[in-house]
């Protein structure tokens, strides 16, 4: 074999392995934080409302403050997982919502983060934290930054899944 033969093959064998290696760590970074959600995905309910209220000229609802009496269970209303439910009954309680089997919530989406969001009985009432997730948790349609206080009227979408809370 010709020595400029070899190095071809050589460079070939070198680029197909680099190519494997950075497969391999789009697949675990994937797995790890989840995929982007595309706005074609969503749900078809939330697309509508949201349009629904920029033709009459209404701005999204901020977060409601809860009620004297709080609910206590976060339930799926649409998406893969619906009718999924999780008791926050008792103050200082949480639920955990993400792929991971120790969520109180499992959603097997691509878009969901290992431990994704969670939603924590305190003192002020329900609120909900993101905990870093790729594609963001929103409490009606607007990305959440930080803990923020929720009410069986606010609609959660994570993933492709929205939740709600009931009495």
């Amino acid at each position: 074999m010709s020595d400029i033969l070899l190095a071809a093959l050589k460079i070939g064998y070198l680029a197909l392995l680099w190519l494997f290696i950075l497969l391999a760590a789009n697949v675990i970074r994937t797995d790890l934080f989840g995929r982007r959600v595309p706005t074609s995905e969503l749900p078809s309910a939330r697309a509508e409302r949201t349009e629904r209220g920029r033709r009459d000229g209404h701005r999204a609802a901020a977060p409601v403050t809860p009620p004297a009496a709080p609910p206590v269970r976060l339930v799926v209303t649409n998406g893969p997982h619906l009718g999924m439910a999780a008791e926050v009954d008792q103050a200082g309680t949480y639920v955990m919502i993400g792929r991971s089997p120790e969520c109180a919530i499992v959603l097997d989406d691509d878009f969901v983060s290992t431990r994704h969001a969670r939603v924590v009985n305190g003192d002020a009432g329900l609120y909900l934290e993101d905990l870093g997730s790729t594609n963001g948790t929103f409490v009606n349609g607007r990305r959440i930054t930080g803990a923020t206080i929720i009410g069986p009227a606010d609609e959660i979408r994570i993933g492709r899944t929205i939740l709600k809370l009931e009495s």
